[in-house]
């Protein structure tokens, strides 16, 4: 399968779930179009659909973001450019920071979309992760918002301190991956 995506995070934190040998990064090629999509599906969906006709291989996208209950969920589908266009992670962390006060109900929330050009079969899957923000940044696992989301039902520590095992197992990403594992190993050959 082909992972559609650019960020070198999430083609690892993909692999190191479902397996090296079954997830191809995305070739250089192939252009993914701008995020529009007003879901977390649609725009799975359109990256999944795009790498599938490009590549004629079975394509996994995913479109993940953070929701915080202070600003009416926003930044949502948005996350990855909260402060801007282009911005970087720190960039996006420090807006979060400036503008939801500790202990604000977060969530995180991914839908993985799975697109099969061959058979033109798409299926999406959504994890949900609940939690929230930290007093104060810490850890330096992760990437993105993890230094400042302590997930609901743990002992305190950020996504950012957690191990790799530790946070695939409460993830938002991790949740999604497993029921799309799920199917996988259930549908027929």
């Amino acid at each position: 399968m082909i992972l559609a995506t650019r960020n070198p995070h999430k083609l690892h934190e993909v692999r190191r779930m479902l397996g090296e040998e079954q997830v191809e990064a995305l070739p250089d090629d192939v252009q993914l179009g701008p995020e529009v999509g007003e879901t977390f599906a649609a725009n799975a969906l359109a990256k999944a659909r795009t790498a599938a006709a490009a590549t004629g291989l079975t394509a996994i996208a995913d479109d993940s973001g953070i929701c915080a209950q202070a600003l009416g969920g926003a930044p949502g589908v948005r996350s990855a450019r909260f402060a801007r266009e282009g911005a970087s992670d720190q960039e996006n962390l420090d807006l979060l920071i400036e503008r939801v006060p500790a202990g604000s109900a977060l969530a995180y929330v991914c839908v993985i979309a799975f697109a099969d050009p061959a058979s033109g079969e798409e299926r999406t899957f959504e994890g949900r992760c609940s939690g929230t923000m930290a007093a104060a940044p810490a850890g330096s696992g992760g990437f993105g918002y993890d230094p400042v989301f302590v997930p609901d039902g743990g002992d305190g520590r950020t996504m950012a301190e957690l191990d790799p095992a530790e946070k695939d197992a409460r993830s938002h990403r991790g949740a999604a991956l497993r029921a799309l594992a799920a199917w996988l190993a259930a549908a027929p050959a």
